[in-house]
């Protein structure tokens, strides 16, 4: 499987970006893609996923009415919709892939239950 991510840029604060990450290769089995991003010096976090069978969504705190998660089943593809950016949102972002078997609820946000990872885009916002 592989994970290409792009949509990164640099936008202000305030501002809007799109991320997309299209999977190719995919394993036949339930997943869920994630978002992770990871700011210099820190570590890697969690910011939102989406199982692929049934669309459940899951989000950070930190993100949560900012950001919007979705899928395009056709095109493999999941997007992550980032409004009202903050200066403190600038990371690299990375999408990711696991089995849904493993990924619960609770444990959507640990990186490493998932099988597979995008090579990441560079988020900055400025203020």
């Amino acid at each position: 499987v592989q994970l290409q991510a792009s949509g990164g840029g640099l936008v202000q604060a305030g501002g809007s970006l799109r991320l997309s990450c299209t999977a190719s290769g995919r394993p036949n089995s339930n997943y869920a893609m994630a978002w992770f991003r990871q700011a210099p010096g820190k570590e890697r976090e969690f910011v939102a996923a989406v199982r692929w069978s049934g669309g459940s969504t899951y989000y950070a705190d930190s993100v949560k009415v900012r950001f919007t998660i979705s899928r395009d089943n056709a095109k493999n593809t999941v997007y992550l919709q980032m409004n009202s950016l903050k200066p403190e949102d600038t990371a690299v972002y990375y999408c990711a892939t696991g089995r849904e078997h493993v990924l619960t609820a609770q444990s959507m946000g640990v990186p490493g239950l998932y099988d597979y990872w995008g090579q990441g885009t560079l988020v900055t916002v400025s203020s």
